[in-house]
Order: structure tokens, then sequence, then C-alpha cells
């Protein structure tokens, strides 16, 4: 049940990143949920820079991390992309 939880939670964070970022139109669930996911991951390692714990559980803290690290993920995609 762990995992689908995890899944669930990076759809959410993935999906409100991708509002904040306007690119909700152009991907789906699938992406929102990849973003989620790395965004977690990248959210954990930002605020371990600052001396801060990244993502601790199902909260809404982890939730705000997750988010802006996804919404760091898309911006520097979309970076990348504009070159």
């Amino acid at each position: 049940m762990g995992i689908v939880l995890w899944i669930v939670f990076g759809a959410l964070a993935g999906w409100i990143a991708s509002i904040i970022m306007k690119t909700n139109s152009r991907q789906g669930t699938l992406m929102d949920i990849v973003m989620g996911v790395i965004g977690a991951v990248v959210g954990g390692f930002l605020m371990g820079l600052i001396g801060q714990a990244g993502v601790t559980g199902f909260d809404v803290r982890s939730l705000i991390v997750a988010v802006v690290g996804a919404v760091v993920v898309i911006y520097i995609g979309r970076m990348i992309r504009n070159r």
C-alpha cells in the first residue's frame, strides 16, 4: 500500500507544480507523477542544503517541499529545452 500512496503523493505534487508553472495542459497524469516524485527528491536535496529535513512523510510540509522541487525541475527542463 505504501507505493500506491507515494504515487498518489507524487501525482498531487506534480499536478500542483504543473498548475503553478502553467504546464498542466501539456503534460498528462504520468508526467505529473514523474515530476512529483523527482520533485520530492530534488526538494529534499534542496532542503538538506539549507539544513532542514526534506520529505518526511505524508503531510503538508512534505507536499510543499515536493511541489517546490517539482517547480524547480520543470523550470530547469524549460531552460534546457529553450536553449
